[in-house]
């Protein structure tokens, strides 16, 4: 599925948005929490800003400097295709580098990151407002796990990557539910 720019701005409008609701509804013990040694909920909204950030800000860039990364020969892969290219990266072993670990993060510290990453997202749509879908398709930026990709691909990733944290989020608070149900059947 190739995505033109309007349904990539709402593509990232939409990930972004449920990210921040499913976050603002979490207790402020589960936001901290770090369930099963994973990162909490509120690491991952950190995470989310530090990895979308260097995009966002990219975007805004001339093109002139954007040519260091080399221009693209190749026509973008598919929203479908770099997915699939993400999770294979995942299944082999793929992490985070360190630039984008998250640190501790606190209940009160909430307010400010979902702050900043809307502040973030509105930085990446403005931005993509400007750019033509040729120029999408013939920039590269550097991917710490999938190389140089297209501007297009990077918005792709953006998207997908809040999507992916998201579904982190959700596993987690069930498998929490499915937790405290079993001990309170246990208990009573």
């Amino acid at each position: 599925m190739y995505l033109n720019q309007h349904e990539i701005h709402s593509q990232i409008n939409s990930s972004f948005d449920h990210f921040v609701d499913f976050v603002q509804a979490l207790p402020d013990q589960r936001f901290t929490a770090t369930p099963y040694g994973k990162w909490s909920a509120g690491q991952q909204l950190q995470h989310l800003i530090k990895s979308t950030r260097p995009v966002a800000t990219a975007m805004g860039y001339p093109k002139i400097l954007l040519r260091y990364f080399g221009a693209s020969r190749q026509p973008s892969r598919s929203y479908t295709a770099l997915v699939e290219d993400y999770r294979q990266v995942l299944a082999h072993g793929g992490k985070s580098t360190l630039t984008y670990l998250p640190g501790v993060i606190y209940g009160a510290q909430r307010p400010v990151l979902i702050q900043a990453f809307l502040k973030q997202k509105e930085k990446l749509l403005e931005s993509l407002g400007k750019w033509s879908e040729t120029d999408l398709d013939k920039y590269r930026l550097p991917h710490p796990l999938l190389g140089r990709i297209t501007m297009r691909e990077m918005l792709y990733f953006t998207a997908y990557h809040t999507e992916h944290h998201l579904e982190q989020l959700k596993f987690h608070e069930l498998q929490r539910h499915n937790w405290e149900n079993q001990l309170q059947q246990l208990i009573f």
